[in-house]
């Protein structure tokens, strides 16, 4: 049986948290779709230093990996919600830090599974550090 898996989030600046994030999601699906926020609704969510790489830029990046099938852009949350119906996907894959809120779009998904977060792997965590030289 065919699997599809469905995971969304801003990826902004790419970091190993994301890769085992994708890499599990694929591991449990034949076809991976990933959602990405476009760039105005990242700068209303995380502020307007952000995003650091454009929507293209952060498309091209996931397109690149292996684990990524499919790449969509989505300005809102309606938009999101019509994408995970679109796919109808049979897993949704999604951040542990979502567990006790609404994951749109979740209604479409056959399973949700909330991804542990790797402790020390954040995009702000990247961008607030200042390595010593």
């Amino acid at each position: 049986m065919w699997r599809v898996g469905f995971v969304n989030g801003c990826f902004d600046v790419m970091h190993y948290g994301h890769l085992k994030l994708l890499e599990y999601a694929k591991s449990e699906c034949d076809f991976l779709v990933v959602a990405i926020d476009a760039d105005r609704r990242v700068r209303e969510s995380k502020g307007q230093d952000r995003p650091v790489n454009n929507q293209e830029i952060r498309k091209y990046f996931l397109k690149s990996l292996v684990f990524v099938d499919r790449v969509e852009i989505f300005e809102d949350d309606l938009q999101l919600d019509g994408l995970v119906q679109k796919y109808q996907p049979d897993l949704m894959v999604v951040g542990s830090d979502y567990e006790d809120k609404e994951v749109i779009g979740s209604r479409h998904a056959k399973e949700i599974r909330f991804f542990e977060r790797i402790d020390g792997y954040s995009t702000t965590g990247i961008l607030q550090h200042t390595p010593d030289r």
